[in-house]
């Protein structure tokens, strides 16, 4: 977004930016379309009269909020034509990111993958209720629905989420350690490790949004993963180069062949074992990973 000139409106805006855009980050998992959601948000935000404003917070939040469930219904007929899996947008996040162990979560690629089958209005109602502690009252204003309806789709979506989160809360630094023996394993080409880190039942999804080779769905078993990374990565010959960052707040992998970005690689651990691994190739999805993303959660 442009520079904006210096008012009051613009200096709420900007004083709120960073949790607005974290609200339409985690309901449409896309920082470009969230971008275009708080461009929108602000072109509405500059029309209020402010002095009818009680909470300007909680008036941005709803603007964001309606907004970005507009982008998702449009975002639907685009995800039925996308070519093989969609994973969310990964982010570079700040190291205080993952000091923030609520909002590491939230931002979690395998949070962020549950909160895609959930309906707009409950990932709406879930995110704001969840993540943003937003009450009732306030999150019914923003979804169109009455209090007593918004607490009874807060019920479902959290049922939803519990079955299919993590059963537990991986530290960073047991996910940290887990990621360090796999690229260690993967740079010196020792499959026996890369079998000992990963779960006999792994699963890899890959997005390569029909720009880039990827699985057109998730693989499952140790020895397939291991063969479609081997043989997709390291087949061309190219020099592989293999950086460790924090990906939407969590221990990740930046992937290079011969020099350039390949990909982001980010994990789920299950009993110290790599049981999910998620890896981003479409090269649309990639202009975020060279500058920090700035995220709140108030």
């Amino acid at each position: 977004m442009s520079e904006l000139p210096t008012n009051p409106a613009t200096e709420i805006f900007v004083a709120h930016r960073n949790l607005l855009f974290t609200v339409a980050y985690e309901m449409l998992g896309s920082a470009s379309d969230a971008e275009d959601v708080l461009q929108e948000t602000w072109l509405r935000w500059v029309k209020v009269d402010l002095e009818q404003v009680r909470d300007q917070r909680a008036y941005l939040v709803r603007i964001t909020t309606r907004q970005s469930l507009n982008r998702l219904r449009t975002m639907k007929s685009r995800l039925e034509a996308y070519i093989g899996p969609w994973l969310p947008e990964p982010l570079l996040t700040a190291p205080d990111v993952a000091e923030d162990v609520e909002l590491a979560e939230s931002v979690s690629m395998a949070i962020m993958l549950v909160l895609e089958t959930l309906s707009p209005t409950e990932r709406a109602v879930f995110v704001l209720r969840e993540a943003f502690d937003v009450g009732y009252e306030e999150i019914a204003e923003a979804v169109d629905k009455s209090p007593a309806a918004v607490r009874q789709i807060a019920h479902r979506a959290r049922q939803h989420v519990d079955a299919r989160r993590p059963r537990v809360i991986v530290s960073q630094g047991e996910t940290r350690a887990a990621l360090e023996s796999f690229q260690r394993a993967f740079e010196t080409g020792d499959l026996q490790s890369l079998l000992e880190v990963l779960a006999p039942d792994v699963v890899l999804v890959s997005d390569g949004g029909g720009l880039k080779r990827a699985a057109l769905r998730p693989i499952v078993g140790a020895e397939k993963v291991l063969r479609f990374m081997i043989g997709g990565i390291r087949k061309s010959g190219a020099p592989v180069g293999v950086a460790r960052a924090v990906i939407n707040g969590n221990p990740a992998l930046v992937l290079r062949v011969d020099g350039e970005i390949d990909g982001v690689m980010t994990i789920r651990v299950d009993d110290a074992c790599i049981s999910g691994i998620y890896y981003v190739r479409n090269p649309e999805k990639l202009s975020r990973i060279h500058a920090e993303a700035s995220l709140a959660l108030r």
